[in-house]
């Protein structure tokens, strides 16, 4: 059936909750990732070195809304192209850097469940809903689909 136009409307409207308070629900991802996968904690170089979840750290903000973001034109791209098309240079990149950090299919889906938890904090009970949750859902596995297949085809980057 495709990504739908509802399905698209339905990611930007949260992304655009999302961006009102981005520094809260960037804490908020960082914080459900811990709370899903402590171990994770070490793949990220910003959160390392420290005992907690760095208030006001720019990588970590920046690191969230590249999630976010990306997730979010991931949606736009599936409704205009049927097809998640990440930049050649971006692709490469994001391969390489999820290889060396060593990432494996499963904390991908670790991810996708702070996302989701994420974007439904902050739309609340009153928008979230199945329909919601779907849209968000399938941007991400395009996108994370995307990564994945860079990180197959240059195992050693």
């Amino acid at each position: 059936m495709g990504f739908t136009e509802k399905q698209e409307a339905l990611v930007k409207e949260s992304w655009e909750v999302l961006k009102q308070d981005i520094a809260l629900f960037s804490l908020r991802f960082f914080s459900l990732i811990l709370e899903i996968a402590p171990a994770a904690k070490n793949m990220f170089s910003f959160l390392r070195d420290s005992e907690e979840i760095p208030q006001n750290n720019p990588k970590l903000k920046a690191h969230a809304v590249k999630v976010f973001k990306m997730t979010c034109e991931s949606a736009i791209q599936l409704r205009e192209k049927g097809e998640v098309v990440v930049g050649e240079t971006t692709l490469k990149y994001l391969g390489a850097v999820h290889v060396k950090s060593g990432v494996i299919d499963p904390h991908f889906e670790v991810v996708k469940e702070a996302l989701l938890r994420t974007v439904e904090e902050a739309m609340g009970k009153d928008k979230w809903n199945e329909e919601m949750k779907g849209a968000w859902a399938e941007a991400y596995d395009q996108l994370a689909s995307a990564i994945k297949a860079e990180m197959n085809s240059n195992p050693a980057a």
